[in-house]
C-alpha cells in the first residue's frame, strides 16, 4: 500500500534528476564541427548531442584530463601549489604551444598549473605530470584510470598534452563533457581557467588565453582549446549565470572561430531555454518504521536535489509523490522509499527517487520483548 501526494508547482520545487528532453529547435543547430555535447553542469543533464559517442582526436583539450589529475592532487593534499616543480629535459623540449621551460627551471605547482589551463604549455604539462607520478608514462596510466572510473567508455590516452599525432589516443564528445563537469568541481583550476591575460617570470612572461570565450562571451569559466592538424579546430567550454552551468565540447571544428561560434550558439540555447529549479526537502512526510529504533525515517531526494526543466513549462509543472506507507527496520541511509514523478500536461518531465535520509537500525529481540510487556501492561 502507498501513499500518494500532489501539489501544483510553484519556484521551488521538491525534485531532483539529471533529464531533460531537448526540444526540436535543437536538431536545427547548423554547426561546422564533427560531433559536438551540451551538458547543465549540476545535474549531468545533456541537452544536445552530435555524434557524441564518435571518437576522435582531442588535441589539447585532453589537458582536461592533466589539469583535473592535478587539481585532485591539490584538493587531496598530496601535492601543495607552493610546490616547486624542476623542468626535465623532456618537459623543455616539448613543442606545440608552450612557455619555454628550460631544462632545470623551477616553477610552482600554482604557476605551472595555470600556464596549461591559459596557454596550453605542454612543457609546464609534461613537468607536472612527472612530478606527480614520476614520468609521463605513469601520469598517463593513471589519466586512463580516471578515465574509466568517470565512466568514459570512448577514451584512451598516450600522453597528458593532445600535441602528438597518434590513433591510439583519441576520446568523444561524450566523454569530454563527463571530465570537464569533474573538473569544474575544483576551484583550484577555476581560478585559472577564467583568466584572460596574466604574467609569469615576475612579469617578463605574458599569457593570453587561447579561449577566446574568456573575453567576449559573459559568464564564460573556461575551458580549453585545443588543435592538431588531425584533430582540426576543438573545445570544451563552459559558461555560467543565474547559478546554472553549461559545458559545450566541440570537436574537428571547421575553423578557428567556427568552434567558438558554435560553443556560443549552444550556451546561448541552453540559457534561453532552461533553468534549473531548487527543491524544498521539508514537504516530504516522514516514513514510519516497524521495529526500527527510531519510529520514523525522514525522506529525501535521491540525486543531486535539483533538476533541469524548460522555462516554457516550468510554471505549468506538477509533481506527484508516492511513499511507502511504512518500511520494515532495518533502514539504509540512501534505501529508496518511493518516486516523486514530475509532469507538464500529459507528459512526464522526471521520475525521482525519494530515499530514506538516515539509518534506522532494528530492535534487538530484548527491546522487543520489553516493549510488548510495556504495551500489554499499559505503560508508556
Amino acid at each position: 500500500m502507498r501513499r500518494i501526494v500532489s501539489w501544483a508547482l510553484v519556484l521551488l520545487l521538491l525534485t531532483t534528476g539529471a533529464w531533460a528532453a531537448a526540444p526540436e529547435e535543437a536538431d536545427r543547430f547548423d554547426l561546422g564541427c564533427t560531433s559536438a555535447v551540451l551538458m547543465e553542469r549540476e545535474t549531468g543533464t545533456v541537452l544536445y548531442e552530435k555524434e557524441a559517442h564518435r571518437r576522435l582526436s582531442p588535441a589539447s583539450v585532453t589537458k582536461v584530463m592533466t589539469l583535473l589529475l592535478v587539481a585532485e592532487a591539490v584538493d587531496s593534499g598530496s601535492v601543495d601549489p607552493g610546490d616547486l616543480v624542476t623542468g626535465s629535459r623532456r618537459a623543455a623540449s616539448m613543442g606545440g604551444s608552450q612557455i619555454w621551460l628550460k631544462e632545470g627551471e623551477q616553477m610552482t605547482v600554482a604557476e605551472m598549473t595555470k600556464c596549461v589551463a591559459v596557454v596550453s604549455a605542454n612543457d609546464c604539462a609534461v613537468a607536472l605530470a612527472e612530478h606527480l607520478c614520476g614520468s609521463e608514462e605513469a601520469f598517463t596510466a593513471r589519466m586512463n584510470q580516471r578515465a574509466g572510473e568517470l565512466g568514459m567508455a570512448d577514451t584512451h590516452f598516450t600522453n597528458c598534452t593532445g600535441l602528438f599525432e597518434d590513433a591510439d589516443h583519441y576520446t568523444s564528445a561524450w566523454d569530454i563533457a563527463l571530465m570537464a563537469r569533474e573538473l569544474l568541481r575544483h576551484d583550484f583550476v577555476r581560478q585559472y581557467t577564467t583568466i584572460w591575460t596574466d604574467t609569469i617570470r615576475n612579469g617578463s612572461f605574458g599569457l593570453t588565453n587561447t579561449n577566446k570565450l574568456v573575453r567576449f562571451y559573459p559568464g564564460c569559466t573556461g575551458l580549453k582549446t585545443g588543435f592538431t592538424s588531425t584533430a582540426m579546430f576543438c573545445l570544451a567550454a563552459s559558461a555560467m549565470r543565474d547559478d546554472v552551468e553549461y559545458i559545450a565540447v566541440i570537436l574537428h571544428g571547421d575553423t578557428s572561430q567556427r568552434r567558438f561560434d558554435d560553443a556560443r550558439t549552444l550556451l546561448d540555447y541552453a540559457f534561453a531555454n532552461y533553468s534549473l529549479v531548487t527543491p524544498d526537502a521539508g514537504q516530504l512526510p516522514p516514513v514510519p518504521v516497524t521495529l526500527g529504533t527510531a519510529p520514523h525515517t525522514a525522506v529525501t531526494c535521491g540525486e543531486s536535489g535539483k533538476i533541469l526543466v524548460e522555462k516554457a513549462v516550468k510554471n505549468a509543472l506538477e509533481v506527484r509523490v508516492s511513499l511507502a506507507e511504512e518500511v520494515p527496520a532495518p533502514v539504509e541511509s540512501g534505501q529508496r522509499l518511493g518516486t516523486l514523478t514530475l509532469t507538464a500536461g500529459e507528459r512526464t518531465v522526471a521520475e525521482v527517487p525519494l530515499v530514506a535520509a538516515q539509518s534506522v537500525e532494528r530492535l534487538g529481540l530484548r527491546q522487543i520483548w520489553t516493549g510488548l510487556v510495556r504495551t500489554l501492561c499499559g505503560q508508556p
